[in-house]
């Protein structure tokens, strides 16, 4: 252990690079090895040359007004701040943008280092996975679990990992830039040991401690299947859903040809009815005409209107 710390010292010895890690949104200065800056030095350059892009940004402050000049870039406008005395570099607000290499120089004096800015890290979530319950197959009296998944968004070079009390579990590692990353964890219902779930990088970790209460209780098991499975009864349920509809159409369609057989019976009846009713109609409208004729006019022996004669032909 002791050769490596003197060769990792030598190592920034010789290659003259100082080595500064920051959190992003802190502050941090970039101390030079100047104690003071000359009377007749007028500029002091500081270059900047980003991880990603390689396109240096220079910074020139004017020792006698304090004025800073930027130039080929404005990225650290309003946030950075050059000593006139040591020319030490401070940066506030610090983004993840801005890690990369930063060269100091004032007349023939020369510095360099090298910042990397980490991203703040967020607190890993754990909650309970109920899309799938495994258990001891084979076995009326199998144990089911409790399935847990533990999660970060919007990170890049991380590792997330399981611990129980001290132990590691198991962990997976991710270096690009990714909306979220999750890891799995199954344990049996009343577990009471300690379980956490860490995410970290190569500066700072969080940590998010598991509720003993998550695991507690019995949810609706939800069992999980193989794909041939799956297929099996992905198919089976298609065909019944098939049926299910054959089924259906031939009822509406034999309810529709019995509606349809009645309605044909049901019209010569009705005919039939009309023709019965029209006949009785037109025997009740010839009885009331024979009714309404008019009586012939009987001589009445006792009616002293009429003029007996005793023969009728003479005159």
């Amino acid at each position: 252990m002791f050769c490596i710390f003197i060769f990792f010292c030598f190592w920034h010895l010789v290659d003259g690079v100082k080595i500064v890690t920051v959190m992003e949104g802190d502050s941090v200065t970039l101390h030079t090895d100047v104690r003071y800056i000359r009377r007749y030095e007028r500029y002091i350059e500081w270059r900047f040359e980003a991880e990603d892009t390689h396109i240096a940004s220079v910074m020139s402050l004017n020792v006698m007004t304090g004025e800073i000049i930027y130039y080929n870039d404005q990225i650290f406008i309003d946030r950075l701040q050059i000593n006139n005395q040591t020319g030490s570099l401070t940066i506030s607000n610090i983004r993840t943008t801005d890690s990369g290499l930063y060269h100091y120089q004032v007349h023939r004096f020369r510095e360099y280092f090298n910042v990397t800015v980490y991203a703040r890290l967020p607190i890993p979530v754990i909650t309970r996975d109920f899309t799938c319950s495994s258990s001891s197959s084979g076995s009326s009296s199998s144990v089911s679990r409790c399935s847990l998944l533990c999660s970060v968004l919007n990170v890049s070079d991380v590792t997330l990992s399981w611990y129980k009390e001290n132990s590691l579990l198991s962990s997976i590692s991710v270096s690009d830039v990714i909306s979220s990353v999750s890891l799995h964890l199954e344990l049996e219902y009343q577990d009471n040991n300690t379980y956490s779930c860490v995410v970290n990088n190569s500066f700072i970790d969080q940590t998010q401690h598991l509720d003993t209460e998550l695991c507690q209780t019995h949810p609706d098991i939800v069992h999980c299947y193989s794909f041939t499975e799956a297929v099996i009864r992905l198919v089976v349920s298609a065909v019944v859903g098939v049926a299910t509809v054959a089924i259906v159409v031939y009822d509406i369609t034999s309810r529709r040809a019995e509606k349809k057989r009645r309605t044909s019976q049901s019209v010569p009846e009705i005919l039939e009815i009309l023709t019965i009713f029209n006949e009785s109609q037109n025997g009740l409208n010839d009885s009331e005409s024979k009714l309404s004729l008019p009586v012939n006019n009987k001589k009445s022996p006792g009616n002293p209107l009429v003029k007996k004669s005793g023969n009728p032909d003479r005159c």
